[in-house]
Parts: C-alpha cells; sequence; structure tokens
C-alpha cells in the first residue's frame, strides 16, 4: 500500500542543491548570481526549488510561475505573482517605502493596487524595470533575496525581457539570487527562449544546472520512502523501465497498486490514473479546472463551475488530499502541468467549446474576478479557445488596451494582430470596437516599432498609407508618415525625412494642434545637414509656438533644445546654456522628464564641445542622478555617463574615467552607447600604451557599429582610433592609405568639432612618416606616400573654421605640427577664396585663425625663420591646452616646443618643456609619450630635472648604434632585408645581424614590433 504520494525523503539531488546553496552563499557576500535549472517535465524542478527554500535561512525567497495561455504565456506573470505576494507579506505600504523616490504608479502596470499607471510611451517600459531592479535591490538591503521564476518555458516576451534585465543588471542589486526553471525537452529548434538561454549563459555570473533522470538506485530509495518499505525487486524493475527514472512517473506508477498488476499503457492514462481514483464531482471540477490554465482563482472557478464556495472547497479536497492540486494563495494550481495538459487534452470537443464559454460569460459577467490586465488577457484567450469570432475580436483589442497599460509590447501586438486576422470574419467590426480597419493597422504599426519589430513596423506603415488617400485623409497620413520615418531613422534606412517633410505638409496649420506640432519637432530633430540649418531653426521654432498653444510641454521643451543646438556655436556657450535652463524649467514644469533627460545630455554635450570640461562632468553627474529618480538609469543614465566619461578623459582623470565607463558597461546598456564607451577606453589604452586592450575594445566596438548607421560624432572619432592603432602595431603603410582614403573620400567639413581631433592625428602621423627614408627601386616609400597626402590635408584644414577654444587649440596643434604654409598658400587661406564656409573664422569672435596669429608667411628656403615660426606655434598650442586645462594634448604640445627650441639652440627651454612634459605624462600614466620624451632628451644630451650637462654615451636612442639606426629606418619603411642591403651597400647577412640586435635592444618580437615603436617614439622625425 502506498503510504505517501510523493517522496518525504530528497533523493539524488544533493549536488544540484549544493550549487542553489553556493550561489546564494555568493549573493550573501555581494556578488551576482543567477542559475538556470533546466530539466524534462516531471523531473523534479519545483521539489529542488522547495528543498532549497526551506534551506535557505535569512534570505527572501521570492517565487513566481510562467502561466501558459494557449500558445503563448501571460505578460508579466511571474513578476506579479511576487509583487502581489509582497503586497500580502508586507502591506501596500511596506512596498511602496521600498520603492526608489516613493513613485509607484509604474508598479500599477503590474498590480492594480497601486493606483493608476503613469504616462505611456517608450520610456514606460524602461521605468518598469527600473522599478522592479529597484524594489528587489532595497530588498536585499535588509536581507539576501533569492528571486525564483518557474516555468520559464512559458514566458511571453514582455516577461523574457524584463527576466534578462534582471540578470543583466543584477550586479548592482547587491545579495541578489536569481533562479529561473525551464523544460528543456519544450525548447524546439525556434522556441524563443533558446537564445535567451545561449545569450545569458555567457554572462559570467549565470551558472547552469541540468536535472537528469534518477539512477535505479535512487529511484529505489524515492520508492522506498513513499512506500514505508523497500519495493520487491521485480516491481521496481518494472517501475523503473517504465518511468526511466523520471520522479513523477515513478511517483505515479507506484501511485498505481504499488507496482503490482497491470500499469497504464501510455503516459497520458498513467498521468489520469491519479485523477480517476476520485470522486465523480472532483473530477468533474478538475476538467473544468484545467480549461482555466495551470493556475486558477477560487472565485473564477467557483463562477465558471456554478458552486458557492463550501460546495467548491468540498469538490476540491481530495483533488488536494491526493496531490493533484496544490492551494496557491488565492487559488489553485495543478501539482504538476502534465496532470491539466492531459486533463484538458481528454476534452471531447464539444466539451472545450462549452467550457472556454463559460469562462469568458463569467469574465464578462464579473471582470474584477481577476486583477487588470490578466482579466482581459484571459477573456481574449477563452473566447479565441471557443472558436466565437465576434467576441474574439473584440475582448483581443479590450486586451490590446490592457497590455499597452503594462507597456507588454508583444502581448499588445499579439492582440492586435489577432484582430486583424479577424476582420474579415465579424460583421460591422469597426462598430463593434469603435475603430475602422485603418486605425487598428496603424495602431498595430505604433506597436510593433515599440516592440522592436521595426521591419513589421515599416511594412504594416507601408500597406496603411497604400489604403489611404492623403487628399481626404491628410491628418491620419500625416500620422502614419511620422510613424514611418521615425521608425526608418531607427533602422537608419533612407527616406525617413521624405516622410517627415510629407507629413508635416498634410498637417494643417490651422487651427494649431499637438500633432503639428510633435511632426514639426521630429522632422527638426532630424535635420542634420549644415545646409538644413536655417530650415532646422525655423521649423523648430514653428513647433515650440504650436506646443506652447496647444499646452505640450514635451514638444515644446524639445523644440526649443533642438533650435537652441542649431543657433548657437560653442564660443556661444554661456548664451546656449541660457537656452537650455529655459528649457529645462519648462519641461520641469510639467515632469516632462523625456525631455528633461534631453537637456541634460544636450548641455552637458555642448559643455564637452566647448572645451569647459569641468562644468560639463557636473552637468553630465546631475543627470545620471536625474536619471536614476526617474526610473532612466540604464538608458537616459548609461547615455549620460558617456558624457561624464569625455569630460573626465580630456581632464587627464583617466582611472576617474575608467571607473566610470566599467560601471556604465555593467548594466549593459545600448550596442551603441557601448561602443561609445569603448570607444574612450580605446582612447585611453592608446595613450598608455596598453595596445592589445586597446585592439579588444577597438574591436568590441567596430562590431556594434558595422551593423548600423551612424553620425560623424560616431565615425569620425572611430576613425581617429583606427588610424592610431594601426601605426601602434606597425602598420604605418597601411594607416597612411587610411587616411588618404579619408581624405579623398570622406565629408571633412560638416563637422569641425570631431573633424579638428581628427586632423590633428592625421597630422601627427603624416609628419611622422613623411620623415621616413628613401624608397625601395620601383616603388614609392611610405614616406613619399604620407608627404603626397599633406597639401589635401592642408586643404581640408583651410575648408574648416573653429568655433570655440577647443578647437582652435586643437587648430593650433595642427598647423605646428605641419609647419609653415607658403606665403602664398596663407594669402589664399587668409582671403578664404576656396573655403565653401568663408567667413568661419569670422564666427569664433576673439579667437583668430592660428596663421594670422603667428604673422606673415615664410619662405620654404628660410630655415631660421621656419624654426622660429615652430617656436611660436608650439608656444601658442601649449597655451591653449593649458588654457583647458587638459594635461595630454599640453604634454604633447610641449615636446614640440622643446624639439622646436633645441632647433633653435635654447637647450634651457628646452630641457625645461621636457621635464614639465615628463611631469604630466607620468601623472596620466602615458608610457609611449614618456619614451618619446626621453628619447629626444637623450638624442639632446639633455639632462633630468631640468639640466644640459648630462653626458649621455654616443647620444643614440635606445642604446642603438648609428648603422643600427640605419638599418631600423629602412624597417621602418617595410623594407626586406635584401631591399636594405642594396640601399645601405651591405651584405644580407649583415643586415640581418643589425636587426638581430635591434629586436634584441628594442625587447620586441618581431619587425613589426620594432617599427611601431620606432614610429612611437617619432625616431625619425626630422627635429627641424
Amino acid at each position: 500500500m502506498t503510504v505517501h504520494a510523493v517522496s518525504p525523503l530528497f533523493v539524488g539531488r544533493a549536488r544540484e542543491l549544493a550549487a542553489l546553496r553556493d550561489a546564494l552563499a555568493e549573493a550573501r557576500a555581494g556578488m551576482p548570481a543567477t542559475v538556470l535549472v533546466g530539466g524534462e517535465a516531471g523531473v523534479g524542478k519545483t521539489r529542488l526549488l522547495g528543498e532549497f527554500a526551506d534551506r535557505a535561512d535569512d534570505a527572501l525567497v521570492l517565487v513566481g510561475g510562467c502561466l501558459e495561455l494557449g500558445t503563448e504565456g501571460l505578460p508579466f506573470a511571474p513578476f506579479t505573482a511576487v509583487l502581489r505576494g509582497l503586497v500580502r507579506r508586507l502591506g501596500r505600504d511596506g512596498v511602496a517605502a521600498l520603492v526608489p523616490g516613493g513613485a509607484t504608479s509604474g508598479l500599477a502596470r503590474l498590480l492594480p493596487e497601486f493606483g493608476e499607471p503613469g504616462r505611456e510611451g517608450a520610456e514606460a517600459r524602461a521605468r518598469l524595470f527600473e522599478l522592479v531592479l529597484g524594489l528587489l535591490e532595497r530588498l536585499a538591503e535588509e536581507r539576501p533575496v533569492a528571486l525564483v521564476i518557474e516555468d520559464a518555458h512559458w514566458a511571453d516576451r514582455s516577461t523574457r525581457d524584463l527576466l534578462s534585465f534582471l540578470v543583466r543588471y543584477q550586479r548592482t542589486a547587491g545579495r541578489l539570487l536569481l533562479v529561473v526553471t525551464y523544460r528543456s525537452d519544450e525548447l524546439h529548434r525556434t522556441h524563443p527562449l533558446r537564445p535567451m538561454l545561449a545569450e545569458l549563459g555567457r554572462v559570467e555570473w549565470v551558472s547552469r544546472v541540468e536535472l537528469r533522470r534518477l539512477t535505479r538506485r535512487e529511484a529505489v530509495a524515492q520508492a522506498a520512502s513513499i512506500l514505508e518499505r523497500r519495493p520487491a525487486p521485480a516491481d521496481m524493475d518494472l517501475i523503473y523501465a517504465r518511468s526511466e527514472g523520471n520522479p513523477l512517473f515513478v511517483e505515479a506508477l507506484l501511485s498505481e497498486g504499488g507496482g503490482r498488476g497491470d500499469l497504464p499503457e501510455s503516459l497520458r492514462d498513467l498521468l489520469l490514473a491519479r485523477v480517476e481514483r476520485l470522486p465523480e464531482e472532483t473530477q468533474e471540477l478538475l476538467r473544468v479546472a484545467s480549461a482555466g490554465g495551470q493556475r486558477i482563482e477560487h472565485d473564477l472557478l467557483s463562477a465558471v463551475a456554478g458552486l458557492d464556495d463550501n460546495a467548491l472547497s468540498r469538490a476540491l479536497r481530495p483533488a488536494v488530499a491526493g496531490n493533484v492540486l496544490v492551494v496557491d494563495g488565492e487559488g489553485y494550481s495543478f501539482r504538476h502541468a502534465l496532470i491539466r495538459e492531459a486533463l484538458h487534452d481528454d476534452l471531447l470537443p464539444g466539451e472545450h467549446t462549452r467550457l472556454h464559454t463559460r469562462y469568458a460569460e463569467a469574465l464578462e459577467r464579473d471582470p474584477s474576478i481577476l486583477p487588470a490586465p490578466r482579466g482581459a488577457i484571459e477573456l481574449a484567450h477563452h473566447w479565441h479557445a471557443a472558436h466565437d469570432s465576434t467576441w474574439a475580436l473584440v475582448s483581443a483589442w479590450r486586451a490590446a488596451a490592457a497590455a499597452r497599460t503594462s507597456t507588454a509590447y508583444d502581448e499588445q501586438l499579439r492582440m492586435l494582430s489577432r484582430v486583424l486576422e479577424l476582420w474579415d470574419q465579424v460583421p460591422e467590426a469597426a462598430g463593434r470596437i469603435g475603430a475602422d480597419r485603418l486605425e487598428v493597422l496603424r495602431q498595430t504599426a505604433v506597436v510593433a516599432h515599440l516592440a522592436g519589430e521595426y521591419e513589421r513596423s515599416i511594412a504594416l506603415a507601408g500597406a496603411l498609407l497604400a489604403e489611404l488617400d492623403a487628399e481626404t485623409d491628410p491628418v491620419r497620413t500625416a500620422v502614419v508618415l511620422r510613424q514611418r520615418g521615425l521608425t526608418r531613422y531607427d533602422l537608419g534606412r533612407p527616406g525617413n525625412l521624405d516622410d517627415l517633410r510629407r507629413a508635416a505638409s498634410l498637417v494643417p496649420a490651422e487651427p494649431p494642434t499637438r500633432l503639428r506640432a510633435q511632426v514639426l519637432e521630429s522632422l527638426s530633430r532630424m535635420l542634420f545637414a549644415p545646409e538644413d540649418k536655417d530650415e532646422k531653426i525655423a521649423t523648430a521654432e514653428i513647433a515650440r509656438e504650436i506646443a506652447r498653444a496647444v499646452g505640450d510641454a514635451n514638444v515644446e521643451a524639445n523644440s526649443l533644445i533642438t533650435a537652441t543646438w542649431a543657433r548657437y556655436r560653442f564660443h556661444e556657450v554661456e548664451a546656449q546654456m541660457e537656452e537650455f535652463a529655459e528649457a529645462r524649467r519648462i519641461a520641469a514644469a510639467a515632469d516632462a522628464y523625456n525631455a528633461l533627460m534631453r537637456c541634460s545630455i544636450s548641455e552637458s554635450d555642448a559643455l564637452e564641445g566647448a572645451g569647459w570640461h569641468e562644468r560639463a562632468a557636473e552637468v553630465a553627474r546631475a543627470g545620471i542622478a536625474d536619471s536614476a529618480h526617474y526610473g532612466l538609469a540604464r538608458t537616459s543614465g548609461t547615455f549620460l555617463t558617456i558624457n561624464l566619461a569625455e569630460p573626465l578623459v580630456s581632464l587627464g582623470r583617466w582611472d576617474e574615467a575608467l571607473e566610470v565607463i566599467e560601471q556604465a558597461l555593467d548594466l549593459t546598456p545600448p550596442a551603441p552607447y557601448r561602443a561609445s564607451l569603448q570607444g574612450l577606453a580605446t582612447d585611453i589604452a592608446l595613450a598608455r600604451g596598453q595596445f592589445d586592450r586597446a585592439e579588444q575594445l577597438f574591436d568590441a566596438s567596430r562590431g556594434v557599429l558595422s551593423r548600423g548607421t551612424y553620425r560623424d560624432q560616431t565615425l569620425l572619432p572611430h576613425l581617429r582610433r583606427k588610424v592610431r592603432l594601426l601605426e601602434a602595431r606597425g602598420e604605418v603603410g597601411e594607416a597612411v592609405r587610411e587616411v588618404a582614403e579619408a581624405l579623398a573620400e570622406r565629408d571633412l567639413v560638416s563637422s569641425p568639432r570631431y573633424v579638428w581631433q581628427l586632423l590633428v592625428t592625421f597630422a601627427h602621423l603624416l609628419t611622422s612618416a613623411a620623415a621616413g627614408g628613401r624608397a625601395a627601386p620601383g616603388r614609392a616609400s611610405v614616406a613619399e606616400e604620407a608627404a603626397a597626402s599633406l597639401p589635401r590635408l592642408r586643404e581640408v584644414a583651410r575648408r574648416i573654421g573653429t568655433e570655440g577654444e577647443l578647437q582652435e587649440a586643437q587648430r593650433l596643434t595642427f598647423e605646428a605640427l605641419l609647419g609653415p604654409e607658403p606665403p602664398a598658400a596663407q594669402a589664399e587661406a587668409l582671403a578664404g577664396t576656396e573655403s565653401p564656409a568663408a567667413g568661419a573664422d569670422a564666427l569664433a569672435g576673439p579667437v583668430t585663425g592660428a596663421v594670422a596669429r603667428l604673422g606673415p608667411g615664410v619662405a620654404a628656403d628660410d630655415a631660421e625663420a621656419r624654426a622660429g615660426w615652430r617656436v611660436k606655434a608650439w608656444e601658442a598650442a601649449a597655451g591653449a591646452w593649458v588654457d583647458l586645462g587638459q594635461p595630454y594634448p599640453e604634454a604633447r604640445a610641449l615636446l614640440g616646443s622643446a624639439q622646436a627650441l633645441l632647433a633653435v639652440g635654447d637647450r634651457q627651454e628646452a630641457a625645461a618643456r621636457l621635464e614639465r612634459a615628463r611631469e604630466l605624462a607620468a601623472g596620466l600614466g602615458a608610457a609611449p609619450l614618456l619614451e618619446q620624451l626621453d628619447v629626444v632628451r637623450r638624442r639632446a644630451r639633455l639632462g633630468g630635472g631640468g639640466t644640459t650637462d648630462e653626458p649621455a654615451g654616443d647620444g643614440q636612442p635606445l642604446g642603438l648604434t648609428a648603422r643600427e639606426l640605419e638599418v631600423l629606418r629602412e624597417v621602418t619603411n617595410g623594407r626586406s632585408n635584401r631591399e636594405i642591403a642594396e640601399t645601405l651597400v651591405i651584405s644580407v647577412k649583415t643586415v640581418s645581424v643589425h636587426v638581430s640586435n635591434i629586436l634584441a635592444k628594442l625587447g620586441v618580437a618581431g619587425r613589426g614590433e620594432a617599427a611601431a615603436t620606432a614610429h612611437r617614439l617619432h625616431l625619425f622625425d626630422d627635429l627641424t
């Protein structure tokens, strides 16, 4: 006789239980930990978690399960269950006290007890995710928390997205353990959970536990515990053969007479056998319950069954006692989903339809039986399962609205798609839902965009536009064009401006409407080309006026921000800040957090572009704090982290910048943000000589940028890093060719802020490479290729002006590197005869061009005048960097200044410049720059500390002989040993010996590294 329905002894899971307890210990110590627990149905995942919870000591264990509803799960079901459990435990006010900022309106998207949800929109979902993580963080401050999400194979996309978010951002949550279970036998090749599990498996703190079936010995122990005696070997042989070690099946087989007698032929019969031993009334009620899903509320089952509370409880008691159902809060769950599936599959077609109709009718009569939005979504499911097209369409429309409130955009998209599928089957469908088919199409296109289905959104918008008549319905056509234009922009597709311009032309100017303000604001924001500047400002101003008239503070503030960006230059930053402050005031008055975040982003970006680095960092830090308050720390907040890291890099606070970057990368920001952060870290790695690290970071960011279309602010810094990395690797020829291609093919005029920094990098490379040796017979040398690009480089520089002190410092450095132009070229530059941006220098106010400041042209053959010009040029550049507080470019300018001073014989001043540059470089950890400074000091026989009388041996850098330097110069030019032998008129064997000595003295492994070292140290630059 069977004594227990389940085994009192926990069998065969010691290793898996230890893995969970170890993960909890890591979480308790403040380290992130996530465990993915997989296994086939019935293998014991729920039992394992129950045993783990019993042994969790002081940890708070929160459990939520995904609910199957037709072919999809219920949106956010496990998190709603967890939140409901917390409310029961702590009370509504207790939970509210744990929410950052006390703003619980976002939680109303999961539980109606928290009032009305806040505003909808793209940020609403991000804020909800932030709120859930923030709540878990606060709970974990008091004691360790284990969040268990069961049956993830049923999770809808919204649940999967939130779960993935929590795992990736878990590091910030403190003492939090995440455990996720799923049926591994359910994960067919196209199952949506498969890619998510693969992606999470690459997160360093995620581990996986796969529950195996029991061994025969373990199955015997399980059976003995259930029977309270050891089963007969013959019975156990049969039970193990039939169950194959699945614990659920072992229990079910034992319940069929303890392993004696005839056994059911199929798994379905096996699972139903326990049900069939229950009273007929209970069996009937279980069949009714099976149509309600894995978990069903007591009140809903009572309404569908037509039984009062007492009768329902009496009929269900045998099912609970027989371990078919378990009490779950205010409802019931089947002990195992396989039992419910078997019961539901056993329904006859007529029973299936009648039961789902009864559920739908019960929910129609009393929608309060289930909380929103679950009630609306389950109602849609039941009408659809009942094959009632009319009510399936109506309920799907209502469910879509409920899903939108919960930011469950994928569920909303599914419901709207169902409405479209059923449309032709329902007479007078438009009258039943209060919207025509075109409106349903429009909403579906919008929601597809919100759900990240960009291609589908564009296709739906195109289908809708094909049916719309712009002449008879201009407003709706404009709405759809705006939507498609914004989606095309997000995808980097052409045509976005055409859509927005046409939309603007269709919306009537009178009377003023919110739609016209929105369309014009979107259009103005997308006008990036320099030739569109006037249109951008005018369009933004019109949008602002309309927004003010109709009371749309968000559009008003955003329009002002857009116009301010277009109207002011970097030398007018104070006036620009006044306008941004006005935009901030408008947005704050209406709590328009989207515009407030854009204010912080724009202010910090403008300040950095103007060279006001300290102020830029302050504004970015404040914006990051605000983003946390608004629940946008991992969206707007990570973007602002870029705007914080950039001024920190400028100020030479590199370690602080790296810390900020690392913290932001831990939050797994969107791919474009991640690429920008990695780019700034690449700059630091290059400056510190960490070339392997720089290459890793560069490759990671390149992978992101290769998959989209980006603007100059992203692409030009990326090109600059590519050139610097090629030079650092010794691939100078490739770097020179990259520069030549950029000068020939890229637009290097439209974005002066990013172009000047790029031109300085190009100038460093080309002047260094042009100082190389002669070409091998029959081919141009790298030096000749570099020299050929210098005139084009000067031409590009002449075509752009400078805006603000930062660009002027970059321009001064550029001209100091290239040296004075011939008088004719200089006069032409001052006259602006070749520049499409003639008069651009005048825009810089009191800051004039370096050419004008440094005096008249210098004759090419006047070596003394050229040397004096260089001294003045480098002094001007160094002074500009001092004023801006940027130590790294200051140190590099001081190096140039020292070399220029040495050329005119001023050793005392040169030594002082080198000493100051060395102090700056050492403070930054800029090892390659330190090496260059030491090479110049040794070559000039200058002592340390500013003295000039320290002996320097033979005066050759790095201990190389004069002949070895000659050989290294040729190696740097990419020549083979035979070519070097021909050039220097020595034997190939002798060249080979010299090369071996050079590699040993430089401490490098090959010719490429030797060339890279020579270029990094500028060993062959012309000192004059």
